[in-house]
């Protein structure tokens, strides 16, 4: 506890001291880390999860940081979509790797700075200090007590002391910042091929003679190593059951008055203006029009902006059914996360009243953006997607009891017919589609309607006789109860059971050798970008353009690679890859039909700004790989435990909750 917080602790502290070490000698007496800890409230708990150069990270800290950040979501979402325990625990011993570090090199953090620190902090608007008393009770409602609040303090200023020093002699120079801005702003035409063993396996044929062959060579390769089980299975449709279930207006409102301000955006209004390219050659000459109405615009008072934009909106932009009204959209827009690079996402990424200072090079045309107010969303607007929210979660809550009334039936009944055919009526569902059942499986397959899925593999692998019931299991739209048919043991496959995987096989392994000569033939015939389409497609292979793109970018079906941005960022206009590039499975051969060079005067204006985001950026790296390092070093040495049986004790505490469908993204402990 800081002596500048408080005199009038000193003797409470001792006394306090006093009875934490007699409390600590019971605790080593009676206790051990993970014994008994279920029966401690988890704030409370002082068992070790995990020890850093034996410092330990108890539960009542994991327990902690949980409750925070189900505080910051509003209780509305699982472990699982956190990440689990597990990636609370490996952020605080990183934390404490930081804090361990930071002291070994002499940057740790006096009481005096923690006090100042904190004192800052816990200010009035005056600038004085709050007190103790609303101090102390703030830090302990959240941390617990004030030492672990303070530690946190602690830790913060060796990180900064810490990072400071890593960083220091960390530079970059004009021409790295300026070819970073060439790399991410230039833009390129281009044409590609993927040469994929897919395509060319379609046309190769093998007999049957050359398929035994293979086969007679390669016995041991189809051999099955693991038994096979026939699974017939209970399923309860979650959806089905949600689709029954009657939710009034009232349970709507409530799921609507407690969403977060952000959810109860529609999104915001963005106005354009769109200059449409005629022929490639008017690119510089449409794209010197666009900039010159940016002058215009800001050129403009703040407060007439919006009008000005609007009137040349009217006046210039290419667009009928926007320019009409001013250039606005006829809906507000969001970000669409399943697309990358939207041309309207820069709208939303900027501040209220802001137009893009520089115009945008999209799909040939040019762009001018406006980002507007923010259009809230209204209760009937949310309403579908409320609805189908809280029927998927009460519907999974009904499902999962459902279900489990089916297990405990075909435990008694051994009979999965007779069992759909009592709760059929109660799940919305008819018996025929309840009952399913599996092609003979073994772990890693992909089971038909339910795919790859460990829950499932870990419900059957008990099952060893036929009749043999496996426990209620969530499964791909809802819950399934195994019960095992027959089972084969490990065994060297007949060449009927295994004739398609063969010619899979053998299709692949021949394509594969023909794929690469296949794409240097290609390659080897064009003479410019131009040529590209109509070699690959003569060679029995598709061929492909993208507009405007951009380093970085996922290009088609080539994918994202480095080696594709290397090959395009050094193709002038009109030039070919001489030599196929290799990415993954597959062979690219591509050409660029246009390049757009970077603004450099831009480049000028933004100069400080993006030598500092470099800076910040390479300061980072070196940062983590420094901390990574350590924290690498200390394992290998022993120094970082973590006791699993502590932990899997936390993971199989928490309920059992209804999956959602997306995870929020957020930083776990790493300051």
């Amino acid at each position: 506890m800081l002596k500048q917080l408080s005199r009038l602790e000193r003797t409470r502290s001792i006394i306090i001291v006093g009875f934490a070490v007699l409390m600590a000698v019971s605790l080593i007496v009676f206790y051990a880390p993970g014994r008994n800890s279920n029966n401690v409230e988890p704030a409370r708990n002082t068992a070790a999860v995990a020890k850093v150069n034996g410092e330990e990270i108890t539960v009542a800290e994991v327990s902690r940081l949980k409750d925070n950040y189900m505080q910051m979501f509003g209780g509305r979402v699982s472990m699982a979509q956190l990440g689990g325990y597990k990636r609370f625990v490996d952020g605080l011993i990183r934390n404490r790797v930081v804090s361990q570090e930071a002291v070994r090199l002499g940057l740790g953090a006096s009481d005096a700075e923690v006090s100042d620190k904190i004192r800052k902090e816990f200010s009035d608007a005056s600038g004085q200090f709050v007190g103790f008393e609303r101090y102390k009770q703030s830090v302990t409602a959240r941390y617990g007590d004030m030492e672990t609040f303070e530690r946190t303090k602690r830790d913060e200023i060796a990180q900064e002391k810490l990072r400071a020093f890593i960083t220091a002699a960390v530079k970059v120079s004009d021409d790295e910042v300026q070819e970073d801005y060439k790399r991410t702003h230039s833009t390129f035409d281009v044409s590609y091929s993927v040469f994929s063993a897919d395509k060319l396996a379609e046309k190769i044929q093998p007999s049957d003679e050359e398929l035994k062959s293979y086969y007679n060579q390669h016995k041991d390769d189809f051999k099955i190593n693991q038994p096979q089980k026939k699974i017939r299975y209970v399923f309860v449709d979650q959806a089905k059951f949600g689709e029954k279930l009657q939710i009034s207006d009232k349970d709507l409102r409530g799921e609507f008055d407690r969403l977060s301000p952000e959810n109860k955006q529609a999104g915001v209004k963005v106005q354009q203006i769109v200059l449409k390219v005629a022929r490639k050659d008017l690119s510089a000459q449409v794209e010197q029009k666009a900039k010159d109405l940016i002058q215009k615009i800001y050129a403009a008072s703040a407060e007439t902006r919006e009008k000005i934009f609007t009137d040349l909106a009217r006046g210039n932009s290419e667009d009928p059914e926007t320019a009409k009204s001013g250039g606005y959209l006829a809906r507000a827009v969001r970000k669409n996360p399943n697309k990358v690079d939207a041309l309207y996402d820069r709208a939303v990424d900027m501040q209220p009243g802001d137009v893009s200072d520089i115009p945008i090079r999209y799909a040939s045309n040019w762009y001018i953006l406006r980002r507007g107010e923010s259009v809230p969303k209204t209760f009937e607007e949310a309403k579908p997607e409320l609805l189908a929210s809280l029927r998927n979660r009460r519907g999974y809550a009904a499902a999962a009891k459902i279900a489990e009334r089916a297990h405990n039936r075909l435990n008694e009944t051994k009979d999965p017919q007779k069992v759909a055919e009592e709760l059929a009526a109660e799940a919305n569902m008819k018996p025929a589609e309840m009952v399913k059942e599996t092609p003979f499986i073994k772990p890693g397959d992909d089971v038909p309607g339910i795919g790859s899925s460990q829950q499932f593999e870990a419900a059957v692998a008990p099952l060893n006789n036929p009749k043999d019931v496996g426990e209620r299991t969530g499964v791909k739209g809802g819950f399934a109860i195994p019960m095992l048919v027959e089972k084969k043991e490990p065994r060297v496959p007949d060449f009927d059971e295994v004739k398609t995987n063969v010619a899979g096989i053998l299709k692949q392994q021949r394509a594969q050798e023909q794929l690469e000569q296949k794409a240097k033939e290609v390659a080897a015939s064009l003479h410019s970008a131009g040529d590209l389409k109509a070699a690959a497609e003569k060679a029995g292979f598709e061929a492909a353009t993208e507009e405007s793109y951009k380093l970085g970018s996922p290009l088609g079906k080539a994918g994202t690679s480095p080696a594709l941005d290397e090959a395009i960022y050094g193709l002038k206009t009109g030039e070919v890859t001489k030599t196929p590039l290799k990415i993954g499975d597959t062979f690219v051969v591509l050409g660029v039909t246009n390049r757009h060079e970077a603004d450099l005067a831009e480049f000028a204006k933004q100069r400080d700004q993006l030598t500092q985001t470099m800076l910040s950026a390479k300061q980072n790296q070196v940062y983590e790989d420094y901390i990574s390092a350590v924290q690498q070093r200390m394992k290998q040495d022993g120094k970082i435990k973590v006791y699993r049986d502590v932990l899997a004790s936390l993971e199989e505490s928490e309920p059992e909750v209804a999956p959602a469908p997306q995870r929020p993204q957020f930083p776990i402990p790493t300051r």
